[in-house]
């Protein structure tokens, strides 16, 4: 016989049962009859420690008493909501109260149970609940096999470090955690934000993006936390800020890392009370978010040289998740340039199907400093420009058609003389990689401007332009001029 009582009618698994209740009676009575069925219960006749206990994530089931004196079951159900407790919650009600239960469970409550009570209603109500639980976890487990199947919401890879990856993905999904996504630009940080929120508890609720390193100090400042008309110069309107507009959320910020200090300060300041000020203004609103940032600077770092603040960086810091670059998953590069593929012919009229293999060994053998981004925008740059079936070396631009196979740590030569020629072959692409993301760092920092670049890095212009011919590095190709 099935312990499921939904399943099989049998008695359910024991469960661990809390009851905040200040009446004793009300304690004793369902303690006896739960207890029957080996299910530990515990009571609490003060809210106070009532709320410390359930706080504890302890427990599978919470019944909750509306009306108690000093701190009410509502906010008690708001305070366990907001701390991402997974207990389900019962409220335990009178007649005078049936509306406010009804508000409970909105609030988030499973269900109510009105006094006085019969041992059938408590049970009754117990095995509803408990059917309802059984039923979340199984849809939260089928939702995540079919995605994975799919790709983590659009994720492609099946790499060991991506593997890693979806590990961690899976665990902090489903719960409230605020999370920092650590990883190079073009990575897909975004992405792997927006699957966050939508195997999260909170995927019907909005996902709102902002990029920090887009706007000035007091913009951001504006668009983070809105703003009173008249509260400075252009605010014509009154504005909700991305903290009230992603409330019951997600928000995500990217680049977290150019946030200025004084912003900084204001931020953390909104994350430890979850109430926010619009700029001009006195008032506060709370607000009820889930919080993903991402980096793509080393913010320990940055915390010693105090550009960032250490406060900020653990509380951002709770569950860090690294999204390795395109050159640590090479293994994926022909998975990604397919899926790419297959996604621009869907909604684009082109002639293209596939690569040709020698096509698909220099992909792999390219580094990819702009990482999937840069891989994405290729694939559709030559799906347009190829005017037969398949994408072959002549298609490729000069940098990924000169590209050397990079060496593969799994397949050691087995002679002395095999292992030297292996070692001068893994130096000198670990070299031309490290030179190309140095000029194309270089070159970022200035907006590709090659005289401003060259001065930055302490280089002769003449030099410098050597070695961006080297690399295949075209500033005229950019559009940026000196």
């Amino acid at each position: 016989m099935s312990d499921n009582p939904i399943r099989g009618g049998g008695p359910a698994p024991r469960q661990r049962i809390l009851i905040i209740d200040d009446e004793p009676v009300v304690g004793l009575s369902a303690t006896r009859i739960l207890a029957v069925d080996g299910h530990q219960v515990d009571t609490r006749e003060n809210p106070q420690e009532g709320l410390q206990a359930a706080l504890s994530g302890e427990y599978d089931v919470i019944f909750l008493d509306m009306v108690m004196p000093g701190l009410d079951g509502l906010e008690i159900l708001r305070r366990l909501k907001s701390a991402g407790v997974a207990s389900e919650v019962v409220i335990i009600t009178g007649y005078s109260t049936v509306q406010s239960a009804v508000q409970a469970m909105r609030l988030g409550a499973a269900d109510y149970l009105p006094k006085p009570f019969s041992p059938e209603e408590l049970r009754m109500v117990f095995h509803k609940v408990l059917e309802r639980s059984a039923l979340i976890r199984e849809n939260q487990a089928l939702r995540l096999e079919l995605r994975s199947r799919e790709g983590f919401a659009g994720i492609v890879g099946e790499s060991r470090a991506m593997e890693r990856v979806y590990a961690t993905l899976r665990r902090v999904a489903p719960t409230q955690g605020t999370v920092l996504i650590i990883g190079e630009s073009g990575t897909g940080k975004e992405l792997l934000a927006r699957a966050i929120h939508e195997l999260s508890p909170r995927r019907e609720r909005m996902f709102v993006a902002c990029d920090c390193s887009a706007l000035a100090p007091t913009l951001l400042e504006s668009e983070l936390f809105g703003h009173l008309k008249g509260s400075f110069t252009g605010a014509v309107a009154a504005k909700s800020g991305l903290f009230e507009v992603a409330d019951g959320g997600t928000l995500f910020l990217d680049e977290v890392s150019n946030i200025s200090l004084e912003t900084q300060g204001k931020l953390l300041r909104v994350l430890e009370s979850r109430k926010v000020k619009r700029v001009g203004d006195t008032a506060e609103r709370e607000v009820d978010i889930r919080l993903i940032a991402a980096t793509n600077r080393d913010l320990q770092a940055m915390v010693k040289e105090r550009t960032f603040r250490e406060d900020l960086y653990y509380r951002l810091n709770v569950v860090p998740l690294t999204l390795p670059p395109l050159r640590e998953r090479q293994g994926d590069i022909p998975h990604l340039a397919l899926h790419f593929l297959e996604r621009f012919r869907a909604t684009n009229p082109v002639r293209v199907q596939g690569f040709s293999p020698e096509a698909m060994r220099q992909l792999e053998c390219y580094s990819w400093p702009g990482n999937v981004r840069e891989l994405k925008n290729l694939v559709e740059r030559m799906a347009i420009l190829c005017d037969g079936e398949r994408i072959d070396l002549s298609h490729l631009p000069p940098e990924l058609r000169e590209a050397q196979p990079r060496c593969d740590l799994s397949d050691l030569p087995h002679k002395w003389d095999d292992f030297k020629e292996f070692k001068r072959k893994v130096r000198e692409a670990a070299i031309n990689d490290m030179e190309r993301r140095f000029l194309q760092d270089a070159l970022m920092r200035n907006d590709w401007n090659v005289t401003r670049a060259a001065e930055d890095v302490g280089m002769l212009r003449p030099n410098f332009h050597a070695l961006m011919r080297k690399h295949g590095l075209s500033y005229e190709e950019d559009g940026a001029e000196d």
